[in-house]
């Protein structure tokens, strides 16, 4: 991601900025950089995962949101969109605008090709950074692949990947599973599946 504007905003003035923006941008120690917009098959993903986990958390204390629910990583003084958040009661945010979440129990991104190395890399070790967080969640668009990243310590994370689509992803935060068939309905995958 490239820097959007080079005067440091504080957090104070990237919210009031953002609030009122016309398109996304995400905030790290007094830089904001532009989101770019997603494909077909992003959105196909992150519409099939929303309706899978909200049917899923309808009678539990937790919710799902889509990519507009911002995320604050006070440790690292970063505000990002996850594609996909979960949250369990008691939620918090940073204040009474309700669009800035400080505890997500798991966060999904859906990968692209301008954004994975960052998701994998420097945005992973930013989300790591939020004691909440239970798992982390990569998803491709290209083939069937989802890569699940589960806390097991302070600074142990448990991988594992699923290939196929008959596969089932317990995620035991939220006590719920995703179907890899259900995740890739109704998307026209580029590669193989592996």
């Amino acid at each position: 991601m490239r820097p959007q504007e080079h005067l440091p905003l504080t957090p104070e003035q990237y919210l009031i900025q953002e609030r009122q923006a016309e398109f996304k941008s995400e905030y790290l120690n007094g830089e904001i950089f532009a989101m770019a917009g997603a494909t077909r098959e992003h959105n196909q993903i992150s519409s099939n995962i929303v309706i899978s986990l909200g049917s899923q958390l309808l009678d539990k204390p937790c919710s799902v949101y889509s990519s507009d629910m911002k995320v604050k990583i006070a440790h690292t003084n970063k505000y990002t969109y996850p594609d996909i958040v979960t949250a369990c009661d008691p939620q918090r945010f940073e204040d009474e605008h309700t669009d800035v979440l400080l505890n997500p129990t798991v966060i999904i991104e859906i990968l692209s090709d301008s954004t994975e190395a960052y998701d994998r890399g420097l945005k992973f070790f930013h989300y790591q950074r939020l004691e909440s967080l239970r798992e982390y969640l990569l998803v491709s668009q290209k083939s069937c692949l989802l890569e699940k990243y589960a806390r097991q310590g302070d600074n142990l994370w448990a991988y594992s990947e699923f290939h196929d689509l008959a596969d089932c992803v317990t995620l035991s935060a939220l006590d719920c599973v995703l179907k890899l068939g259900d995740i890739y309905r109704k998307v026209e995958l580029k590669e193989p599946i592996i």
